[in-house]
């Protein structure tokens, strides 16, 4: 009875992985930076060599007057010489010491020849090889120069810039990849937050205004016990602070990202259209309003640049003095910048506190939930909506009392 075959052997595994950055045969030879720049400044010292020593030899065989003539003829079995001075009939010492001399100067001469062209020469060199070496040294780091330029635009808030680098293989090329992965990671964590934030908002919206009309509705029956519409003022005070913390929210994560549809926007109109709306507060509260609005046009959104406009003043009404306390509101265009300030009255304020009052949820010397004066989101949405347009704000202690918050915007 024959034997049975043999199973056909399993064909090999590979030994690479896909989607695996396969290594180089000889990785010493890859096309490194150092590679590179040692290969560029060794050759321009060898070219540099080369040329300074064929003319320090053209050079000092011009100074040594290969080929020419000696510097004295025998006329009549007498020296003659228009370089030296030899005596009429010397001795055999004379003429020797005689010779002697002139070949001295001779070669003296020829050094200092030498010495000075070759100074020259080799400043001139040294003149080509700094512009040489400046260029190509220019042409070698651009590609950091990009990375830089990626770095500032995404410092902006603009998270979609990739460096994207082409060329050879290198150091800089690894930076540039490892630069654009990590920007990667940040815009889907960036995205993945603003849009838990906004999902989430706007998911509360709805059961709140629910509450809120429900609230109402009972409020209105005007045969509902006092006690219960007590209960329903404090519950609809209570849904409506809600309210504004959600659309506080909502605002602070449209507001982290750039601007990108952009419209001539007059600080002076946002200011003025933001002081009547608190007007009726700051008349409750015997705050007076005052200062000089002049014409400070910007690039931007204007109901957002209102809403910074508004945070302010607002804060500013309410975080002030029982009495006799004002705010000064005052817009201008100075340095290529347009700016905002609001200025008040108001309780004294540490300078080691100005940071923490542009935090969400923080307030000054006060509990982080439950005050009438706004749910402790003003200031944030104001500092992210003056980022989002490529500006800043800050705020320094009022001598007296009371806060200076200035608003700079690109122009």
């Amino acid at each position: 009875m024959a034997a049975a075959p043999a199973p056909p052997a399993a064909p090999p595994k590979p030994t690479w992985k896909p989607g695996a950055k396969v290594e180089p045969p000889f990785p010493w030879l890859r096309p490194t930076i150092r590679i590179r720049l040692t290969l560029l400044y060794g050759g321009m010292f060898l070219i540099a060599g080369i040329l300074l020593l064929s003319i320090i030899y053209m050079l000092a065989a011009q100074a040594l007057n290969v080929g020419s003539d000696l510097p004295f003829k025998i006329i009549n079995r007498q020296l003659v010489s228009n370089v030296c001075t030899f005596p009429a009939s010397p001795t055999d010492a004379q003429l020797n010491d005689a010779l002697n001399d002139c070949v001295n100067q001779q070669r003296q001469h020829a050094l200092d020849v030498l010495l000075s062209r070759s100074l020259m020469a080799l400043l001139g060199l040294a003149i080509i090889a700094f512009a040489f070496g400046y260029a190509m040294a220019g042409r070698v780091l651009s590609p950091l120069g990009r990375i830089t330029r990626t770095a500032r635009r995404v410092a902006g808030s603009d998270l979609s810039r990739r460096i994207e680098l082409d060329g050879p293989d290198d150091e800089l090329k690894e930076l540039s990849d490892t630069f654009d992965e990590m920007l990667d990671r940040l815009e889907r964590a960036f995205t993945a937050q603003q849009r838990f934030v906004g999902n989430a908002s706007h998911e509360l919206r709805t059961p709140l205004a629910i509450n809120r009309t429900l609230l109402e509705v009972h409020l209105s029956d005007p045969a509902a016990p006092v006690e219960l519409q007590q209960l329903g003022k404090t519950l609809l005070a209570t849904n409506e602070r809600s309210e504004q913390l959600v659309e506080g929210l909502l605002l602070l994560a449209r507001s982290d990202n750039q601007i990108v549809e952009r419209k001539p926007v007059d600080l002076a109109e946002v200011a003025a259209q933001a002081l009547d709306q608190a007007r009726s507060e700051a008349d409750e509260k015997g705050v007076e309003i005052r200062g000089e609005r002049k014409e400070a046009v910007v690039q931007g959104n204007g109901v957002l640049l209102e809403r910074i406009a508004l945070n302010l003043v607002q804060n500013a009404i309410r975080y002030n003095v029982p009495e006799g306390g004002w705010v000064e509101v005052d817009t201008e265009a100075q340095h290529g910048q347009a700016v905002l300030l609001v200025a008040n009255t108001g309780p004294v304020v540490p300078a080691y506190e100005i940071d923490n009052l542009f935090e969400p949820f923080r307030r000054l010397r006060t509990e982080r939930t439950g005050s009438d004066k706004g749910v402790g989101l003003g200031l944030s949405i104001a500092r992210s909506v003056a980022r989002a347009h490529g500006g800043r704000i800050t705020a320094v202690p009022r001598e007296g009392g009371g806060l200076v918050m200035r608003v700079t915007l690109p122009i």
